[in-house]
């Protein structure tokens, strides 16, 4: 198989085979492909697309590079949940605990930062002692032991796309429907999932910001759960102003550990209990929208969620005293209150100025082998809507170094944007199944 000729033809506008799509997959997981072959071919589809065929192929391509999650036994019914990915979305923190304590099997498999967004794992990992990398059986055992799990990819779990991931984050490939869509897939589908329930991201934040393409996106997702078996939904979240107040990991695991203690911001919490209702109803553990609700809360009122997220950073080498004392977190060495340059409303607040200038504070990758400081992000309180007054505070700046200080103050004054008015989008807009689309707002 000639490499340059599939980049080729791809570029061109045709398509890869299928029998091309695996046996590309399968050298480029034994690294026979060099790494800059294959970021050519991802900014060919990129730029071209995949036809149906090819999707089902590479998706299934890479499942097949590495080995499944097995539940022989295990009669707790398996469901989890998937974004798109966004800036200050932490909801896997409090779902993960949450919707164990109300019952299910939770194997979350989750990633790294990718691009201006960032990433469940290294969240977790602002966590001393946290692990992530564990085994396939590790998970499975702890599932069995305490319902849930929080763990990323392995040398055994789709690793093919475990490489392709971290080249797009670096080669400016990531905005792609179907790349998106095979790669979430491929690692959702190695759970063994009795369900699926995807948070798609839209609006100026989201790596697929229009309305169109992200139905397109939710709809390809949807179709690869339901031909493997797995019941799949999808729910678009707004992602044209960060989600909760926390942007930055150890702030965010702390902003979700409040969620847990029934202290969350509001926008955060309306989608974490969306995604969570979705999941259970997925699922069978209950029949009607009031009575997952009620569930989760009672989850949540009653300490059981707050005990599982307890359980689970135990069992996974962390030190569970953050669940008391979030000062056990890692601390920013700087940190700085940002108030309003004028009166006047709140037209928007960018996302992607807030996780771009994340990244050049320390706090995000912009190659693939760089360390996060978990400890740097913004604390932002201000929303789209809100009318201010000039010196109001309406944000703090946590920096590792002075400098890093001045990169968020620049990223403050871009991004919170004033105007005669503000037009944000809803918090929750569609719902999306294998029957169709239904518009919520």
């Amino acid at each position: 198989m000639v490499i340059a000729s599939l980049i080729e033809r791809k570029r061109d506008g045709g398509a890869l085979t299928p029998d091309e799509w695996r046996t590309l997959i399968q050298a480029f997981a034994l690294g026979e492909v060099p790494d800059y072959q294959m970021s050519a071919l991802a900014m060919a589809v990129v730029w071209r697309g995949l036809e149906a065929p090819e999707l089902t192929a590479l998706t299934e391509a890479m499942l097949d590079s590495g080995d499944r999650l097995r539940w022989e036994g295990l009669t707790a019914p398996r469901v989890d949940k998937h974004s798109t990915g966004g800036v200050g979305d932490n909801t896997s923190l409090l779902l993960v605990p949450m919707v164990s304590a109300a019952g299910a099997a939770v194997p979350m498999m989750s990633g790294r930062a990718l691009g201006h967004t960032g990433g469940t794992l290294d969240k977790l990992e602002a966590i001393a002692g946290f692990r992530t990398r564990l085994t396939l059986r590790e998970a499975e055992a702890q599932v069995r032991r305490i319902g849930c799990v929080m763990l990323g990819q392995t040398q055994e779990i789709a690793p093919a796309d475990g490489r392709l991931y971290a080249l797009r984050d670096v080669t400016g490939t990531v905005e792609s429907v179907p790349l998106i869509a095979a790669s979430i897939m491929s690692k959702k589908l190695a759970e063994g999932l009795n369900g699926l329930v995807l948070d798609v991201k839209r609006g100026s934040g989201a790596f697929i910001p229009k309305l169109e393409s992200a139905l397109e996106l939710a709809r390809t997702m949807i179709g690869l759960g339901s031909a493997h078996g797995c019941r799949s939904v999808a729910l678009l979240t707004a992602m044209d102003r960060p989600l909760g107040h926390a942007c930055g990991n150890a702030l965010e695991v702390e902003e979700a550990i409040a969620g847990l203690r029934g202290e969350g911001p509001a926008d955060l919490m309306a989608v974490t209990y969306a995604l969570g209702i979705e999941m259970l109803l997925a699922v069978g553990i209950d029949t009607s929208r009031e009575a997952a609700k009620a569930r989760l809360e009672q989850a949540v009122s009653s300490g059981a969620a707050l005990e599982k997220l307890r359980l689970m950073i135990e069992a996974q080498g962390g030190n569970p005293a953050v669940v008391d004392d979030p000062g056990a977190l890692p601390q920013a060495r700087h940190s700085e209150v940002w108030g309003a340059p004028r009166d006047g409303l709140v037209s928007e607040v960018v996302p992607r100025d807030i996780g771009r200038a994340i990244n050049v504070m320390g706090g995000g990758r912009q190659r693939v082998s760089d360390h996060i400081d978990p400890s740097v992000g913004f604390h932002i309180t201000v929303k789209p809507g809100h009318v201010v007054r000039r010196g109001q505070p309406l944000a703090t700046i946590h920096a590792r170094e002075e400098h890093g200080l001045a990169v968020g103050r620049r990223a403050l004054e871009g991004a919170v944007r004033f105007g005669e008015i503000a037009e944000p989008l809803p918090l929750i807009s569609h719902r999306v199944t294998e029957a169709g689309v239904e518009t919520l707002a």
